[in-house]
């Protein structure tokens, strides 16, 4: 999924999406509330996916 097919589900800016995904811009309580709505995903749904990046990357070296 492109940032811009992100922006159209989530019903934002692709500017916004691209601005968050560089550090640029913190995701805000309402930005947050268009994606878990979006994908019909929870607390408990993010935690689960954030986990799971977490024991994914466990040893591999950061991107030169």
């Amino acid at each position: 999924m492109t940032q811009r097919d992100f922006a159209k589900v989530v019903n934002c800016s692709f500017a916004l999406i691209a601005l968050v995904e560089v550090g640029k811009r913190n995701v805000s309580k309402e930005l947050e509330h268009k994606v878990k709505t979006a994908f019909n995903i929870d607390d408990q749904d993010i935690q689960s996916i954030t986990t799971i990046i977490s024991e994914f990357t466990k040893g591999i070296p950061p991107f030169m």
